[in-house]
């Protein structure tokens, strides 16, 4: 459960909030030496403004792909190359685009609680074969049912505290 609540946190790191995040360039994707590659394999991505990002490129010859990579991963960026040096700046958010990323972060905590309802399934379909093999009384089955219970109610309620506080970074002007 904690692991998928690392997972949503990652999610929504990629999620534009208005400021520019070096995690917001993470899902894009360079065609690089025949591969396709990582960004942050092939450079290094850094936040000078609050309104800016930076792409520092190792190799000159790949910024010109890095460019293309960039507007073209779909996160309406347009990038202005100067050399090695490419500069992202972050346009400011319009309403409807903040409310299609307030539906998306929903769509990433819906599945985060599914992930944790299934560990919980997990769990208590293996107490429920510890008890026919023996292994724990019937007590103990009840016991560590309301603790698996107890952790996946509180896994969810971490899930949605996130989800809101994100919802709210996101509406933010």
């Amino acid at each position: 459960m904690d692991n998928t609540l690392e997972v949503l946190r990652k999610e929504f790191a990629g999620l534009r909030a208005g400021r520019a995040h070096a995690s917001l360039l993470e899902p894009v994707v360079v065609e690089a030496y025949g591969s396709t590659m990582p960004l942050n394999q092939v450079a290094n991505v850094s936040v000078p403004e609050p309104r800016m990002l930076t792409v520092q490129v190792w190799d000159r010859s790949m910024a010109k792909a890095v460019e293309k990579a960039i507007r073209d991963a779909g996160l309406g960026l347009n990038p202005a190359g100067e050399g090695q040096t490419i500069r992202v700046p972050i346009p400011p958010l319009n309403e409807e685009r903040r409310t299609e990323l307030t539906k998306v972060a929903g769509k990433y905590a819906e599945q985060a609680r599914v992930a944790i309802r299934n560990v919980r399934r997990d769990g208590m379909d293996h107490l429920k074969r510890m008890e026919k093999d023996g292994d724990i009384s019937q007590d103990e089955h009840k016991k560590n049912s309301s603790d698996v219970q107890a952790l996946t109610d509180d896994a969810i309620k971490h899930v949605d505290e996130a989800l809101h506080h994100k919802e709210q970074e996101i509406m933010q002007v």
